[in-house]
């Protein structure tokens, strides 16, 4: 298990972490720290990667797993399994978690290490408002938040229809910026990153790392559910840590 540590500035009492995909027992396309029990990948097999992952990690707790509807719901960590897109934390303890397999995993936190939060951003929750939601959710000035984003399909691999630009383009027209033409009619190259940090931005949020790692690209190290369609999920997790 070999997961990733945010290289951000973030307070020493935050903690987070985004997994690859090797280190489990998962089999087949699911090969093998896949995460998700919605996948058809053996039961077994997901409890025993999530059982591992709360143990390498030193987790205080099993993570806030979230059935993820590509919305714009927030829940607090403590409230355990939810409908939602996004989780936060206000104490240690509670661990924030999002699986992605393509979608962009936000991890956000503020410069006292106070709050933290998790947010699943595909191109729905990013045009719907799942970012604005999570930040509002943090009742912190923006200035005081850092956000750091996690791998996902990367702005030469996106390929969208016209309806994806113009969802976002009708909200901000600087988000066209964001697109180029395709390699067929009517179809656009989206970045997500990119229109990740054009909403943040428009919230006041300027601590933003990360960005451009590619899923679809790097098939060794990360799952895509565009160039595999059956495949796992990473996971992208973030916690506050006891003060000693």
């Amino acid at each position: 298990m070999n997961p990733i540590v945010p290289d951000w500035p973030a307070p020493e009492r935050v903690r987070a972490v985004s997994t690859t995909r090797g280190g489990g027992v998962s089999r087949g396309p699911f090969a093998s720290l896949n995460l998700a029990d919605h996948v058809d990948d053996d039961p077994a097999d997901v409890a025993h990667n999530r059982r591992s992952l709360v143990a390498h990690l030193g987790l205080p707790h099993e993570p806030c797993w979230l059935t993820q509807m590509h919305g714009c719901r927030v829940v607090d960590a403590e409230a355990g399994r939810a409908d939602a897109d996004a989780s936060l934390a206000t104490r240690p303890g509670p661990v924030c978690v999002v699986m992605t397999a393509d979608c962009l995993p936000l991890l956000i936190c503020d410069d006292r290490g106070t709050r933290v939060a998790a947010v699943h951003a595909g191109w729905r929750g990013l045009a719907g408002g799942v970012i604005e939601s999570a930040v509002a959710s943090l009742c912190l000035e923006p200035d005081r938040l850092m956000v750091w984003l996690g791998p996902a399909i990367g702005p030469d691999a996106f390929e969208v229809g016209a309806e994806v630009r113009d969802a976002f383009v009708a909200i901000d027209p600087m988000a066209g910026g964001a697109f180029r033409p395709g390699d067929r009619e009517g179809r656009w190259f989206a970045d997500l990153f990119t229109l990740a940090r054009q909403r943040l931005a428009r919230l006041g949020v300027r601590r933003v790392f990360g960005g451009g790692d590619c899923t679809h690209s790097q098939p060794g190290r990360f799952f895509s559910y565009r160039r595999d369609g059956t495949t796992g999920r990473m996971a992208s997790l973030i916690w506050l840590a006891q003060e000693h």
